[in-house]
């Protein structure tokens, strides 16, 4: 078990204290995901009920757009919490948001609709959205950080992989109580109230959390932070002492961000609207390629701690980079359930070097006084200009005509990150997560 006594470098845990903090963290993780992920999966169900009106591609941009506006509030969340987990520890902040996470979900479950009460639904579904922001902000530095630092030296690719694990886990399990919705539910119910059951369930599965959350342990690396004298949780110290490494971590995002929102929660609507398959056909689709994609995460961390991270992420990025618009502009013809279906897993195969690996990286690059912060806030920037406006962005391309401009836009995006990751140094020598 860790301690305040522990030396740097040296170990203290146990494997199996190891591993029950990373399912602790991990579980969490999954809860706050499907809670985020619980409006794309639905939206298609839902979008006539606050945005009334005969066309159904302006319906989902007016989704896409609260979507997109639910980012706003990241970095906002990433800046306070990333302060408060250098402050008050990785585990506080953990705990506080998965709270809010839980409220926002309560209450996207019980809204009135545009019929009841007109604009104030709207205004109300972007108020929960904004919640649910602030709280991922949050969890996604506290998580990443928290992980990487319990990980360990030998192996924190592969057990720091769990956190994009359950991220994919996350969205997968939104998509799989959709899909027992769409067989238990008529369309008719489906569409008037069945919407709302996934929010109920993300609710009360993050109360549950909040409560495995207070029992985790803390990390060595924040129990010497506060044994020291840095300042903790500074922002002027951040930018001043680490522009490098932030502008690496919002370059790395921006890809990986815009990549993953493109291949996953815009590909299901992509799907119908652009390939012509039926909803059910979509999600079913999708859920085949969420388990894949979600299994290769621990391989793919398990590689990167053998050939160096900066090179799965250079070389998964790049390779990205250079199929997106072929595979995209053949998904947008295919026919078959399952040739989407093999089109589809290329890309996310290629984003796999990137999503398994990026939460250690980040880490690695920043001291553990700045850790949380570091990594929160350039992500939670990058995510939101980059990743919150990937559907808003390729809803808006292909109402003008022009959908294939997004696929070239995606593409470029990854190949300057691709460059970005090729030039940083190999974190598996020089991390700055000294404690093991």
């Amino acid at each position: 078990m860790t301690d305040g006594s522990a030396t740097p470098g040296v170990s203290t845990m146990t494997p199996m204290a190891r591993i029950k903090a990373i399912l602790g963290g991990s579980a969490g993780n999954l809860v706050e995901w499907y809670d985020w992920f619980a409006y794309t999966s639905t939206s298609l169900y839902f979008a006539k009920h606050f945005f009334p009106g005969e066309d159904p591609v302006g319906q989902q941009l007016q989704t896409a757009a609260i979507f997109a506006a639910g980012f706003i509030a990241r970095p906002l969340g990433a800046w306070l919490m990333g302060i408060y987990a250098d402050k008050a520890g990785r585990r506080a902040a953990l705990t506080l948001s998965v709270a809010l996470m839980s409220a926002g979900s309560f209450a996207i479950a019980i809204l009135p609709v545009y019929a009841q009460v007109g604009i104030w639904a709207q205004l109300a579904l972007l108020a929960c959205r904004l919640v649910q922001g602030l709280s991922l902000g949050g969890e996604y530095g506290a998580s990443a950080t928290y992980m990487s630092e319990m990980s360990g030296a030998k192996r924190r690719g592969f057990w720091s992989s769990f956190q994009y694990m359950t991220l994919v886990g996350g969205q997968l399990t939104a998509l799989l109580v959709l899909v027992i919705l769409q067989h238990t539910l008529s369309t008719a119910d489906l569409e008037a109230w069945g919407w709302r059951v996934p929010f109920f369930i993300g609710g009360l599965l993050a109360v549950v959390v909040f409560y495995i959350r207070t029992g985790l342990e803390e990390t060595s690396s924040y129990i010497h932070a506060v044994e020291g004298e840095a300042k903790r949780g500074s922002t002027l110290t951040l930018v001043q002492d680490h522009p490098r490494e932030f502008a690496a971590i919002m370059a790395l995002t921006a890809a990986g961000s815009l990549a993953f929102y493109a291949y996953t929660t815009y590909m299901q609507k992509f799907l119908v609207n652009t390939s012509g398959f039926t909803k059910d056909t979509a999600t079913g689709i999708m859920a085949g390629v969420l388990i894949l994609y979600m299994l290769v995460q621990p391989l793919m961390g398990w590689l990167s701690d053998h050939v160096g991270r900066k090179y799965t992420i250079a070389v998964g990025l790049g390779i990205g980079a250079l199929v997106t618009y072929p595979v995209m502009s053949a998904i947008a013809v295919a026919t078959s359930p399952l040739a989407a279906f093999g089109l589809i897993m290329i890309l996310v195969l290629c984003h796999s070097g990137y999503s398994a690996v990026n939460a250690a990286v980040k880490a690695e690059l920043f001291p553990a006084h700045i850790r949380a912060l570091g990594v929160a806030l350039p992500y939670a920037l990058a995510n939101a200009i980059f990743g919150g406006t990937a559907e808003y962005a390729a809803g808006w391309m292909k109402k003008l005509g022009h959908e294939s401009v997004f696929y070239a836009y995606v593409a470029v995006v990854m190949m300057v990150a691709a460059i970005v990751a090729a030039r940083l140094r190999n974190t598996n020598k020089t991390s700055l997560i000294l404690e093991d």
